[in-house]
């Protein structure tokens, strides 16, 4: 009863569209799930993800499952995810790619899920980890374990509010990343994941750091990368 009298006065709102939602629409409308542009990376083992990373780290697999524009549908959509406490959204995303993640032999030895972490002071200042409600999805689709403390940042950066959101989502110091510890994880094959693909560069940090333990073997996958 509550909630129908809130939805009555606070109606409900597409986060890529500002229609409003149905009953049985969750934060996207149907509509627009339909229209998020799909990479479907999973059909291409050697994918424009995967290539970012060629040359530079090991990796098993990258993927993404949509692909970012700037001023396009999933702009206002990962932005309430990282900035506007809308954790729905990696929950929705974890459990649209999950399916197509399960078809891949690559990944069916997958030990743990890692998320890119935020350094513990910004944590506090933002009060979640945006990657983290990607992983618990992930992880119950393909039951596998979430694992959020073996992957840490050590170096703090502050909010720079006037660059843009993909700008911030990336790092210039390769050694900002360490791992708690190396014994327990020895030849585990680690998913790592992170909301948006740009450049690469946090992503390929993350991996030096976890590359730390013997015999480690690392994929990627993203909610969205650039376009």
């Amino acid at each position: 009863m509550f909630q129908s009298l809130l939805n009555l006065f606070f109606p409900e709102v597409c986060l890529g569209c500002s229609r409003l939602l149905l009953s049985n629409e969750i934060v996207i409308c149907t509509r627009c799930r339909h229209e998020i542009p799909q990479t479907l990376h999973y059909l291409n083992p050697n994918n424009e993800a995967f290539r970012k990373f060629y040359g530079k780290i090991a990796v098993e697999h990258v993927s993404a499952f949509a692909y970012f524009q700037k001023k396009g549908l999933l702009q206002p959509i990962i932005h309430a995810l990282k900035y506007q406490e809308m954790e729905v959204v990696g929950t929705l995303f974890g459990h649209w790619y999950a399916p197509d993640l399960k078809k891949l032999e690559v990944l069916k030895d997958l030990d743990l899920i890692v998320p890119v972490p935020l350094h513990p002071k910004k944590l506090r200042e933002r009060g979640y980890n945006q990657v983290s409600s990607f992983g618990r999805s992930l992880s119950e689709e393909l039951q596998i374990e979430l694992n959020e403390s073996l992957l840490i940042r050590t170096v703090y950066s502050k909010t720079q509010t006037k660059k843009n959101l993909l700008s911030r989502t990336e790092v210039q110091n390769k050694n900002i990343f360490d791992v708690s510890e190396t014994n327990s994880y020895q030849g585990k094959h680690i998913l790592l994941i992170d909301d948006v693909l740009t450049t690469g560069s946090t992503l390929e940090a993350c991996c030096r750091a976890l590359l730390k333990i013997p015999g480690v073997k690392i994929s990627i996958v993203c909610i969205a990368m650039t376009q």
